[in-house]
């Protein structure tokens, strides 16, 4: 498998030097490079955001900003990205990266709790009359790739922030086939992942399908 990744990504758009900025900081600086989104999977989700001409983005679990920086790069001028991170010590790693690739007026990073984060944002999204959310607030993509164990509550959370038609696109989902052996690990990770994956798969409001792209990519579309 791992040949085929290496000629995959010998074969894709070669990463741009502030991505590649970004990759070398975090084997560099962090303990956790493998969370990277990397070259194939990044050139993918620009791709999704060329294609549906999305103008709004938000993103949750920025880690250092490589799949932020791969997706506000296929946004317009007037295109924005939100994206969230808990990890205060990340700040400054972020925030220059998003500078070494000009887009820190399209990116804004917010750092806390995710859900208390989209909580607040949601409730600024809300008429104050009906409580609907207001369509020109609405995410045309969502990109969740924070702590497995509340992809269910985040998917909550975000449901109602995302316009009919628009994506929610979930990182992770096949756990390093956790998900699929038989019994099922009790961990809380690989729990939350499997909880999620069947919620998406009985929810009517959505159509999905699972690529097993990296470690497993949910692509859901909100009807």
């Amino acid at each position: 498998m791992e040949n085929i990744y290496n000629y995959i990504k010998e074969h894709a758009i070669p990463q741009s030097d502030a991505l590649s900025w970004v990759e070398k900081q975090t084997h560099l600086r962090t303990n956790h490079a493998r969370m990277l989104s990397g070259a194939v999977q990044g050139q993918f989700m620009r791709m999704l955001v060329q294609m549906t001409k999305a103008e709004r983005i938000l993103e949750l679990g920025t880690f250092t900003g490589y799949s932020a920086i791969c997706m506000a790069s296929a946004l317009d001028a007037n295109g924005h990205l939100d994206t969230l991170e808990l990890n205060d010590e990340l700040e400054d790693l972020i925030l220059e990266g998003f500078g070494r690739a000009g887009l820190s007026d399209r990116i804004t990073l917010h750092i806390g709790d995710c859900k208390e984060t989209l909580k607040r944002m949601l409730s600024e999204m809300r008429d104050s009359d009906n409580g609907n959310c207001d369509p020109d607030k609405q995410y045309d993509i969502v990109y969740m790739d924070a702590n497995k164990r509340e992809y269910c509550e985040y998917y909550e959370l975000v449901f109602d922030m995302v316009r009919p038609g628009g994506l929610i696109l979930a990182d992770n989902v096949l756990w390093d086939g956790k998900v699929c052996q038989d019994p099922l690990p009790q961990d809380k990770q690989t729990l939350g992942i499997a909880r999620f994956n069947d919620m998406i798969r009985d929810d009517r409001r959505v159509e999905s399908v699972i690529l097993p792209l990296r470690d497993g990519l949910n692509i859901i579309r909100k009807k």
